[in-house]
């Protein structure tokens, strides 16, 4: 079940998302992006993010995970890989949530034997109280203390995705 009050309301994801495309925008002034989405999760915020960047892109996605239920496994399993060629491009990679890190690490390792030009990291949320390897997040959209949570894309069992807020999940006794 879902607990509580939304965590991060609907206005106050629509705001941080208009703040990080903005931000992304002037950074990557002049230039053509590659952004790709971290699915399943990120769809949400991968949607919405995009929407206002304000700079040429190219889209693509990969599917991995490395949980089952609310544990991490440490254990990436890439179910669908890009389909473009990111040689000499430059490349934002759009996650929803990053705790351990086990996945994005591995992900941004996978990219960089690809040989962009750049790479760049932009999670809505960044749990790092529970990261166990160290990688930088270019674009943060908020940090978060250590609760499970669903909604804006965000899971439990392949449930709650469709919330349009964020809210802390407690499984039922």
């Amino acid at each position: 079940m879902v607990t509580g009050k939304p965590f991060l309301t609907v206005e106050q994801i629509q705001k941080k998302v208009r703040e990080l495309a903005h931000q992304i925008s002037v950074d990557y002034e002049g230039k053509e992006i590659v952004a790709i989405g971290l699915l399943k999760g990120a769809f949400m915020f991968f949607s919405d993010l995009v929407k206002h960047i304000q700079v040429p892109m190219n889209i693509d996605f990969i599917i991995a995970s490395s949980y089952m239920k609310t544990q991490s496994t440490g254990n990436v399993i890439i179910h669908s890989d890009l389909r473009i060629n990111i040689e000499g491009k430059h490349v934002l990679l759009i996650e929803d949530i990053v705790d351990s890190g086990v996945t994005l690490k591995y992900i941004m390792d996978s990219l960089m034997d690809r040989k962009p030009q750049s790479l760049k990291i932009c999670s809505f949320l960044d749990k790092r109280s529970q990261r166990k390897v160290d990688i930088y997040i270019d674009y943060v959209g908020h940090i978060i203390p250590d609760h499970y949570i669903v909604g804006y894309g965000l899971d439990y069992e392949n449930k709650f995705r469709n919330l349009p807020y964020i809210s802390i999940f407690k499984e039922s006794s």
